[in-house]
């Protein structure tokens, strides 16, 4: 039976370390084949704002600030567009402000002639599509919280029919002026070899609390109550390998906790359990890898950045 996801009625906690509730992703970094080909998409298509570039990198973010969401890096030796199901990145998922914002995006796609895949997953509406080099981009928002529901200590999500008509029509008649303010990325999904080792260095080492593990073949998990910054999933199938070194991929992806005090505890959360964690330039942060070599970056706000 299903009932209202009151807060600390859902999820199960990790057995140690938990992560704080101010828990967010801050960025992600994406190697790509063509950096002026991926800007076009990443800029024109998506809407994001440059915020520094150079030969071979870009870092785009959203109007209002010069906070970076994503960096592009170029690498031409990878020409060759990696299948959809190697292990590692699913989709990245760029989390709008407002539901009108996403039907904005939706008018500006149907103006380019674009036909995104939707889908309707009770606690967020989405919109996903492929990057040039197949990458794939999720943009989404999510319903407010008071709405979504549990089944036991489970949140519920599923993925159901996109109300197009409706979302189109929540755009109203301003037109879609690129990322807006406010945007973030909502939450970074994994193609993994296993579920319970996915959930042993995300949950137990890392300290993610599960919300949804019922889904087929998924498990999401996410910090202060959110339905999940972490999706995994083991659809790849049995025989999937990682991208290879020079594949268009996800190079890593950026943990931003509240505090040195905060990376400390799950650093040695980390090392506890045996994962091997690296420090990460001369501040607080740290870089480990889970089991099939994404590379996660945990660290502390940025002095002076936007939080």
């Amino acid at each position: 039976m299903q009932q209202f996801a009151t807060a600390d009625s859902y999820g199960i906690r990790p057995p140690a370390h938990r992560l704080p509730a101010a828990t967010r992703v801050r960025a992600v970094t994406l190697q790509v084949s063509d950096l002026q080909r991926s800007h076009d998409f990443y800029c024109n298509t998506l809407g994001f704002r440059p915020v520094a570039s150079s030969s071979h990198r870009e870092s785009l973010g959203a109007a209002g600030n010069d906070d970076v969401l994503i960096e592009l890096v170029e690498n031409r030796a990878g020409q060759r567009r990696p299948p959809r199901k190697s292990l590692g990145l699913y989709h990245v998922a760029i989390l709008l402000p407002t539901r009108g914002d996403l039907g904005r995006f939706l008018q500006h796609l149907d103006k380019l002639g674009i036909r995104a895949g939707a889908g309707d997953h009770v606690v967020s509406e989405a919109l996903y599509l492929q990057d040039p080099d197949n990458l794939g981009i999720e943009v989404y928002a999510d319903r407010p919280r008071e709405t979504w529901r549990r089944e036991g200590s489970e949140l519920v999500m599923a993925t159901d029919p996109l109300d197009m008509k409706g979302l189109m029509a929540a755009g109203g008649t301003e037109p879609w002026r690129g990322v807006p303010t406010g945007t973030t990325i909502g939450h970074v999904h994994l193609h993994v070899g296993d579920l319970i080792e996915a959930s042993r260095f995300y949950s137990d080492a890392v300290g993610f609390d599960r919300m949804v593990w019922s889904y087929p073949g998924a498990l999401f998990m996410a910090a202060g109550g959110y339905h999940h910054h972490l999706g995994t999933n083991t659809w790849a199938g049995p025989g999937a390998s990682p991208a290879a070194a020079d594949d268009p991929q996800l190079v890593e992806w950026v943990l931003e906790l509240p505090s040195a005090a905060d990376v400390h505890a799950t650093a040695a959360s980390l090392a506890t359990l045996g994962y091997a964690v690296d420090r990460a330039g001369g501040g607080a942060g740290i870089v480990t890898r889970d089991p099939w070599g994404t590379a996660l970056r945990i660290d502390a706000p940025k002095q002076g950045a936007n939080v």
